[in-house]
């Protein structure tokens, strides 16, 4: 066991002093140690209630014959850090998570851990530490909130702000609205970033089944989290590691459910950064690949009216997964922390959908595609993501004269001031994960071009990202960023550009000469940072294209 290196032998007398000092007796240093890692804290809704499943987990993990040791990490809000600076630091707390975690595993050498995240980064970073570490570990998540009064969200309330400008809601209603559409604990209910990378870790193998979809208010998620407590003692004994499970089976499976789901554009980033800490390459090529062959079965919000509770009513992850199993999209012989392969635990879980309005059949899917397409052409040529699930039918071919904002702040004021008009398209820049830095989400512009009543008739492009809550035609990821020289630096007001989702077309309908000259005066606007993470950030993060993830060569 790698705690002997802190509890066994003459030389660790110390040590088990200080193990004493927690009141843990000598039988419990005899036994493995766990590390149970507890993203709680009292700011974000989907976190207030970790502490409940980290007892919870605990309690299994003694029942099973281990030590729990817990430790906390912080975790960002996306909702509360929107539309202001603290969008900024959103991403990077991936890594620091991810990064903190591996420096409180190593510098106290647990035999296992239990991750417990809920939240957009958290989740991600969380199972990259996994991977990095390999030391054998299970993810068990907070769960999804319930939907608000009338099958509301958090986006509905984002788009009631355009909705009062214009004059469709008043004030009072707005209120009303914000008050009931987040009902308690939870990961907020739709198919947004958190309740993605809660469902795909399941998918992936590191989380037992149910991980994704079991409501946080329920008892069934106490339960889960006892099992993944008493499961990581038998991954100890069977020497079953995270990069045991996450192989090139893994990654194909994930993609796919990906798709199925309709999930957030944010698993483009994140997905990647998790398989990298295994050694394995996931490149937009291989999104948009199994994007044109695996069908759409899902529509959650905010593509379509159920939320992940739905989901789950319906038979949750593996029903989805035993429908593209049926067709040969799934690696039946991929590993899970079950201890089981895949195959084995959809048979053993009699997995089928309970309700077609939730999950489609493979036959009569939402659409041929997966949610997500990757677009290319000179205004993107590392590649574009767009959540073509959530795009109306009228919006997936565009040709429209460009509307240029250096910022988020500028376009906000320009959509809500009324000056954004049909058939326009709006492009946002500097918001990369350098230029930003950070790669700020964008749900204020897309949720308020909706709420404006443009939601079918503007598109909007950015370099940087969305919200898993954006729906419409939100192009994002840009990459090249303008920041390093992408041609997106180079568009000015009034320019023409190209928009063709199901031809994967993203190109801006200007002469090279002229963009020649362009690029001979190109300057970019000075943007003062004055912070040390942030300023650490944009030296050494990498492309969207290939995660946002930190480089390997510094």
């Amino acid at each position: 066991m790698r705690s002997k290196k802190m509890t066994q032998g003459l030389e660790k007398a110390p040590h088990r002093s200080l193990l004493y000092a927690l009141g843990m007796t000598r039988d419990e240093m005899q036994r493995p140690l766990v590390g149970v890692v507890n993203a709680a804290n009292e700011v974000v809704p989907g976190h207030i209630h970790l502490d409940r499943i980290a007892e919870a987990v605990k309690a299994g993990v003694r029942s099973a014959g281990g030590t729990p040791m817990e430790f906390p990490v912080i975790g960002v809000c996306d909702g509360l850090a929107m539309n202001h600076e603290g969008m900024y630091y959103s991403l990077p707390s991936r890594e620091i998570i991810a990064d903190s975690i591996e420096i409180m595993a190593s510098a106290h050498p647990f035999d296992a851990l239990v991750l417990i995240p809920n939240c957009d980064k958290i989740v991600p970073a969380m199972l990259m530490a996994a991977l990095r570490m390999n030391i054998p570990a299970i993810v068990v998540s907070g769960g999804p909130m319930m939907a608000g009064v009338d099958d509301t969200d958090l986006i509905s309330v984002f788009e009631g702000v355009g909705r009062v400008k214009r004059g469709e809601m008043t004030e009072d209603e707005l209120s009303e609205l914000e008050q009931c559409a987040c009902p308690g604990c939870g990961s907020c209910s739709g198919m947004f970033t958190a309740n993605s990378m809660n469902c795909l870790s399941e998918t992936i193998g590191l989380a037992l089944p149910g991980n994704g979809t079991i409501p946080a208010v329920t008892a069934e998620r106490i339960r889960l989290a006892k099992t993944a407590g008493a499961r990581v003692m038998d991954l100890v004994r069977e020497n079953i590691t995270p990069r045991d499970i996450v192989t090139e089976k893994a990654v194909a499976n994930a993609v796919a459910m990906d798709m199925a789901l309709g999930c957030s554009t944010n698993t483009v980033l994140h997905l990647p950064a998790v398989f990298a800490e295994a050694g394995l390459d996931l490149d937009l090529t291989i999104f948009d690949d199994v994007s044109r062959k695996t069908p759409n079965l899902c529509k959650l919000s905010p593509a379509g009216p159920n939320h992940i509770h739905d989901l789950h009513r319906a038979g949750g992850i593996p029903a989805v997964m035993s429908e593209l199993d049926a067709h040969g999209h799934i690696h039946r012989d991929a590993l899970t922390v079950t201890g089981h392969t895949v195959g084995e635990n959809l048979d053993a879980l009699g997995a089928k959908a309970k309700d077609r309005a939730v999950i489609r059949s493979y036959d009569e899917p939402y659409a041929k595609q997966g949610g997500i397409a990757i677009l290319r052409g000179n205004l993107a040529e590392q590649g574009a993501v767009v959540k073509q699930s959530a795009v109306a039918p009228a919006m997936m071919t565009q040709t429209g004269p460009a509307r240029v904002f250096n910022g988020e702040e500028d376009a906000n004021a320009a959509i809500l001031g009324g000056s954004i008009n049909p058939g326009e398209i709006i492009v946002i820049r500097y918001e990369g994960p350098r230029g930003g830095p950070g790669m700020r989400e964008m749900l204020s512009p897309t949720a308020n071009i909706g709420g404006m009543g443009l939601g079918e008739s503007v598109a909007l492009i950015t370099d940087g990202r969305f919200s898993g809550g954006t729906r419409g035609a939100a192009i994002g990821h840009v990459s090249p960023e303008a920041a390093d020289g992408g041609l997106i630096a180079l568009v000015q007001e009034g320019d023409t550009i190209e928009i063709d989702i199901p031809q994967r077309k993203l190109n801006l309908l200007v002469d090279d000469d002229e963009l020649a000259r362009r690029r001979e005066k190109l300057v970019h606007p000075t943007k003062e940072i004055t912070s040390p993470i942030l300023k650490r950030y944009s030296r050494l993060v990498t492309s969207a294209a290939s995660g946002g993830v930190y480089r390997d060569d510094m």
